[in-house]
């Protein structure tokens, strides 16, 4: 397929512009339908939500609220009233506001604070908040305020409100690819080979926003899942075609034609991109246990964008590849390759060192890591979770200044008011025993309708505060069940309750689930048992460490004023279930990569040390400049203007970088030198029944690399292996290492790789005399005695030395 597409690159590039270009046309002509299903199956919240909804079939517009406060006198002074009955009369004429409720008529008396000084209006829109032109909202806004001045502040809050104090859309987006390109021309020294992970993503992101915009016409997708979608497909889109590139790069290096590169590439690094796309997926497909239906419209948006983003880099790429031929090495690689100067990408020696640090010292390295993700991790344990407001906005916001006024002048609780819904009249004695319970500050009981009565409870805490949670408690366990009356309560506050009830009750079956799926896919892939443990336990540390900063950062407030994120509060309700599985999924990607260059080293070897050395210093580089990358695109939706996108974002960030650079760089690595063979033990009897899935099958870059068991040549019973390093550590490439008979007979003679990497083949077990030679490093030779198996010997070459051996 790679090698089609690359031949046929016009083809598919037209292709995937056509198809692109068509899908856009299509979704803009349909628009979006988005749908807010906010589903709590068996909650009380959710029995309140039904009566309501029958007592009031009909579903009014977004209601967004203009408040006002006189810092002399009250606000029926005429010349306050004045002013604001002219600026409500105006918004009222308005195209698209359906009513304007304001203080200055009988039925608005309590909407004037006790002290006379602040004051409210509820304007109605004819749509919901997302549906309301952006227009006709900054409209509204500009014609509340021109009435402020004069010691008079007004301002508004309300969902449509929020929408025009939000950044330009795709602000958070270009920032995040913006940094994502600096990172990549650092990695890559060229521009054509920067553009190509950027493309392939837009190309994926794109395609996924227009497919959920359509798929909202047939089922329910939350707005939330186009966000998600965006935020993570620019992720794995970036980061897969980074892990073809690195490949494609290195194959051309080695002395392949562009073509085989790329066919190479598509062949190693595509097929592990193919499973870490099915592992994300399968990751957000475990939120589908939860029972959550709102969640089922994001697992679609999201998993669409991943599925298109791997197509783009399996198809898109190897045609762009197709395109730019040499052109994807930098200026100085083309020339040097020219001149015949160069045949391998090196492997870096702060990489190759880093690796050989981990190997010397695995205890220390693995206590470190535990100690820094422990540490992290102990802030989980005040985790709160709850509802996120306009509490949370910013100071400096209007939404942020109306919310304050309003808890000012009517009390925190006004913010977050419940409702006592009651299927038939609501009895004297409910309404009687609710103004009297403790925590409540208000309660007005509107007569029956549609033969649903509702109460309607202010409390005297705000909606964040525990002690809006415990007064809930209350009313349902105790001042309900006295009254003898069937009532539930409702209101977003208890909705936020319930949902954070239900998300802690099923997040064990929910983390059970994809990291039974994640363990059954790698124990597959790593024929290894041990392997997909060490997986699982990362990934849990992963979480609480992340799950820990969330709790600094946002439930503390550590760090809020410099990323302006508004005030602290408790983590939303809804962020465990999607950045757990957001995490599981990307997590699962290093480790693919991670283990599958060690797991092809141990196949050829059987040499555990010497497989996890290799596949760190190969991998380690790549892996970390991906996370970069990922990491740069998490922190730039904190510009996105959405409180709840900017936490998941921070999180997301905090969970990538702890993973890519203290887990899979060092504690996963650490732990594996520690474990030894054990880490590639399966039963017998298991890898008999397992299907064999082949991740990442053996590159044929530089010579092959025999496996102990297999004849590699001429009768080749083992196998000789090592590295080959001056004495600061850096790995020699091209040294000749020649295998000798004690007689001076050659056997077998290789020129080490990249990093340094050597393997000779030897007929059988007994002394050999190996001799190591590289200019200007001098040389070396050693007698070394082989038994049954593979023997590890690594070589120092210091310049001008020469060893003489008898």
């Amino acid at each position: 397929m790679a090698r089609w597409c690359y031949r046929h690159r016009l083809v598919v590039l037209v292709l995937w512009v056509g198809a692109l270009f068509g899908l856009g046309v299509t979704a803009s002509s349909a628009g979006t339908n988005y749908a807010e299903v906010f589903s709590l199956p068996d909650t009380d919240s959710k029995r309140a939500y039904d009566l309501m909804r029958k007592a009031f079939p009909e579903r009014a517009g977004d209601t967004d609220t203009v408040v006002w406060k006189t810092d002399e006198g009250t606000v029926r002074d005429a010349a306050v009233r004045s002013r604001m009955e002219d600026a409500l009369a105006e918004i009222g004429r308005m195209e698209g506001v359906g009513a304007v409720a304001g203080p200055y008529d009988e039925r608005g008396a309590a909407q004037i604070s006790e002290d006379g000084r602040i004051a409210y209006a509820q304007v109605t829109f004819a749509e919901q908040a997302d549906a309301v032109p952006k227009a006709l909202v900054q409209d509204v806004v500009d014609t509340a305020r021109a009435a402020a001045g004069d010691g008079l502040q007004v301002e508004l809050g309300g969902q449509a409100v929020t929408r025009v104090q939000e950044p330009p859309t795709g602000t958070a987006e270009l920032v995040g690819i913006l940094a994502a390109a600096v990172v990549l021309f650092l990695a890559f020294g060229s521009v054509f080979a920067m553009l190509l992970p950027i493309v392939v993503a837009v190309f994926g992101v794109a395609g996924g926003m227009f497919g959920t915009q359509l798929i909202s016409h047939v089922t329910d997708v939350p707005e939330l899942a186009s966000l998600l979608a965006t935020l993570i497909g620019l992720g794995v889109g970036i980061d897969y075609a980074l892990f073809i590139v690195t490949r494609h790069r290195k194959g051309i290096l080695s002395g392949k034609d562009p073509e085989e590169a790329a066919v190479a590439a598509l062949n190693t690094s595509g097929r592990a991109v193919l499973f870490a796309g099915g592992t994300v997926c399968i990751a957000l497909a475990g939120m589908l246990v939860t029972n959550l239906r709102f969640l089922d419209g994001v697992v679609i948006g999201t998993s669409l964008t991943v599925v298109l983003s791997v197509l783009a880099a399996i198809t898109l790429l190897p045609a762009l590849l197709g395109v730019l031929g040499h052109r994807v090495l930098s200026r100085r690689q083309r020339r040097r390759l020219a001149a015949s100067e160069t045949k391998g990408e090196q492997v870096s020696g702060l990489a190759a060192r880093w690796s050989a640090t981990v190997q010397r010292r695995p205890r220390a390295v693995a206590a470190v890591a535990v100690v820094l993700m422990a540490a992290l991790a102990v802030p989980l344990l005040s985790l709160r979770l709850g509802t996120v407001d306009q509490g949370n906005d910013d100071a400096s916001t209007t939404t942020r200044k109306a919310y304050d006024l309003l808890a000012e002048g009517f009390g925190p609780g006004f913010n977050g008011p419940l409702q006592v819904v009651v299927d038939g009249e609501a009895p004297t004695g409910l309404v009687k025993a609710v103004e009297d319970t403790e925590g409540v500050a208000q309660v007005a009981a509107a007569p029956p309708a549609n033969g649903v009565s509702v109460i309607q409870v202010v409390p005297t805490t705000s909606p964040q505060d525990v002690e809006t949670d415990r007064l809930i408690d209350t009313l349902r366990e105790d001042v309900i069940p006295a009254a003898g009356v069937q009532a539930h309560v409702g209101g977003v506050t208890a909705v936020s309750k319930d949902f954070a009830s239900v998300t802690g009750d099923r997040l064990p079956l929910f983390v059970g689930t994809i990291i039974g799926l994640g363990f059954l896919l790698l124990l597959l892939a790593f024929r290894s048992l041990v392997v997909p443990l060490t997986a699982a336990v990362m990934n849990l540390l992963a979480a609480a460490a992340s799950f820990g900063v969330l709790v600094m950062v946002f439930q503390w407030g550590v760090g809020l004023d410099v990323l302006g994120l508004g005030t602290e509060g408790p983590i939303a309700s809804f962020l465990p279930i999607i950045m757990l599985s957001l995490l599981f999924g990307l997590s699962m990607d290093y480790q693919v990569f991670l283990v599958s260059r060690m797991h092809e080293e141990w196949v050829h070897t059987r040499d555990n040390a010497r497989a996890v050395r290799v596949g760190l210093a190969e991998t380690s580089r790549v892996i970390n400049s991906a996370a970069l990358i990922m990491v740069c695109v998490f922190l730039a939706f904190v510009l996105s203007g959405d409180y709840g996108a900017a936490m998941a974002g921070v999180g997301l960030a905090a969970a990538v970088a702890l993973d890519a650079f203290v887990l899979r760089t060092a504690l996963v690595p650490a732990v594996m030198h520690l474990l030894g063979r054990a880490n590639w033990w399966l039963p017998a009897g298991l890898e008999k029944r397992l299907p064999h899935l082949a991740v990442e099958p053996k590159d044929d870059d530089g010579p092959p690399a025999p496996a102990p068991e297999e004849k590699a040549v001429d009768g080749a019973a083992s196998v000789v292996h090592g590295f080959v390093r001056t004495p600061e550590g850096e790995p020699v490439r091209g040294a000749a290492v020649t295998l000798l008979t004690p007689g001076g007979r050659q056997l077998d003679r290789v020129a080490s790789l990249a990093d340094g990497a050597y393997v000779v083949a030897v007929p059988s077990p007994g002394t050999y005399l190996l001799a190591v030679s590289a200019s200007p490093h001098g040389a070396r030779a050693a007698h070394v005695t082989v038994g049954e198996g593979p023997l590890v010997h690594d070589v120092e070459l210091t310049p001008g030395g020469v060893d003489v051996v008898s």
